[in-house]
């Protein structure tokens, strides 16, 4: 089988570099990878992709061995019947990795067609990190990075409006795009950038919040030779999605003008207000999905579908969703059509979604994803919601990193890992708990602040100790 490279595929002529992209994970390939794609082929956009890694791991020389190629197949099943979508994603162009390679992340502020930022660097990319600096090469934080980009930029074009860019952040936090303003905006400040540079960056460069929803399991690890099988080259970037595509871009007539996606069939919205779109997204998708993984793992589990389709777990994760539903001002019709939309979306049997794949950064993701319905549900009621607060424990009992005697698929910052277990060193369970709980690092805000909250992380702990998850779970809910 051919080696996968733009020689073997005849596609040695490459698109100018209109977007860089922070990020290479396998969800932006097959969402704004794939997005830019669709407006190459159907209004000859002409946007080349530069990827930049945001951390010193990552895959960028995977992506550079193909030369930018990879394959994204989409799955579903219609009417009974199974459909497959095979597409060839060509439009990345370069990959750079700015630990090794700083002086090729610089050079990419010089780009004479540039015109779009896009990033996804999980919940806990979007942060300010007080101790980054201008000359590191590069700075820790995503942000810090960007300002350093933006900055050569500035200067390059001697501060040229026409050469500011578009911000589109996909990470989701509330106000990812106001977020990430305001620390490129404290850099300026703390680095003594200068005025010029910070109008540059108010009033030339625009930022746009977004809402994305496609669930993107990623490489099909286990059905990877009958995936090969069907196609005549050897693809070590395989990346699997569901058909499902939504992006939601706060914006005008002026972004519609920069990217003209309403000339193509893809559901991208440029809307006045994406709050609508995000709450529900947020809350009930990826909060059932940050909810289900500790649960669903220490339960024996291994995959999404097979969680929803479980007797125990999928009444837990449809409890979980309708607690969740319960805080929504929205109309119930259409969180109810949402909701069964949802549910179907995880029990397609093509998307085989690794818990474990979803468990990064599970502290930030629970924080944004599911504490606000939690917290929301309390304050309504005057009482904590059941599965939710499970859900919180076996968040806890899941970092503590063990379960009988099997190594658990932990994956976040080395501080937070490393604050849960000497937490989990401490004497008693109520030590523990309180640790964790009053760590607003964590959370936001002091959580044994919360009444009853507390207690109730105990019980569960205890009986999902003694007990396991599903006795536990029926033990707990009559005793909470």
């Amino acid at each position: 089988m051919k080696k996968l490279n733009r020689i073997n595929t005849g596609l040695e002529k490459l698109q100018p570099i209109k977007v860089v992209q922070f990020g290479e994970g396998n969800f932006l390939r097959a969402f704004v990878d794939y997005a830019f794609q669709r407006l190459n082929k159907e209004v000859d956009f002409n946007a080349g992709i530069a990827i930049v890694q945001p951390l010193k791991e990552g895959m960028i020389n995977m992506i550079n061995e193909q030369e930018g190629l990879y394959t994204l197949f989409m799955n579903e099943i219609k009417k009974g019947e199974k459909i497959q979508d095979i597409e060839l994603i060509t439009n990345i162009v370069k990959a750079i990795n700015p630990y090794t390679n700083f002086a090729d992340y610089l050079a990419l502020a010089k780009e004479e067609e540039l015109q779009f930022i896009v990033s996804n660097t999980t919940e806990a990319g979007i942060e300010f990190i007080e101790s980054d600096t201008s000359n590191m090469q590069p700075p820790v934080s995503f942000p810090a990075k960007l300002t350093v980009l933006l900055y050569e930029r500035f200067k390059h074009f001697n501060g040229d409006a026409a050469k500011a860019l578009t911000i589109i952040p996909c990470e989701l936090i509330d106000y990812n795009s106001e977020t990430l303003k305001k620390y490129i905006l404290q850099y300026c400040d703390l680095w003594e950038l200068g005025a010029d540079f910070k109008t540059w960056l108010s009033d030339a460069c625009t930022y746009h919040s977004t809402l994305v929803d496609r669930i993107v399991p990623g490489y099909p690890r286990a059905e990877i030779e009958e995936y090969n099988n069907k196609l005549e080259y050897q693809d070590n970037l395989i990346v699997a999605a569901e058909p499902f595509f939504l992006w939601a871009i706060e914006g005008g007539d002026a972004l519609n003008e920069k990217l003209p996606f309403h000339k193509t069939n893809l559901n991208v919205k440029i809307v006045a207000d994406i709050r609508p779109f995000k709450m529900i997204k947020v809350r009930i998708l990826n909060g059932a999905h940050t909810a289900m993984v500790p649960f669903s793992i220490l339960h024996g589990n291994k995959l999404v579908m097979e969680t929803v389709n479980g007797s125990f777990t999928g009444k837990f994760v449809n409890s979980v969703i309708s607690e969740i539903s319960e805080t929504l001002d929205m109309d119930k019709n259409e969180i109810t059509a949402y909701t069964e939309e949802v549910m179907d979306r995880f029990k397609n049997p093509f998307i085989k979604h690794a818990l474990a794949d979803i468990a990064l950064n599970s502290i930030s993701k629970f924080k944004v994803r599911v504490l606000p319905s939690l917290l929301q549900y309390y304050n309504a009621n005057e009482k904590l919601p059941t599965n939710l607060t499970f859900s919180l424990a076996c968040l806890i009992q899941f970092y503590q990193g063990t379960w009988n005697n099997e190594v658990l698929p932990v994956k976040d910052s080395p501080e937070i890992v490393e604050a849960f277990k000497d937490a989990w060193q401490l004497k008693t369970l109520d030590l523990v708990v309180t640790k964790i709980l009053d760590t607003t690092e964590f959370w936001g805000e002091d959580l044994t602040k919360i009444k009853g909250l507390s207690e109730a992380i105990v019980l569960a702990l205890n009986e999902i100790e003694a007990n396991g998850i599903e006795q536990g779970f029926a033990n707990f809910s009559k005793n909470i």
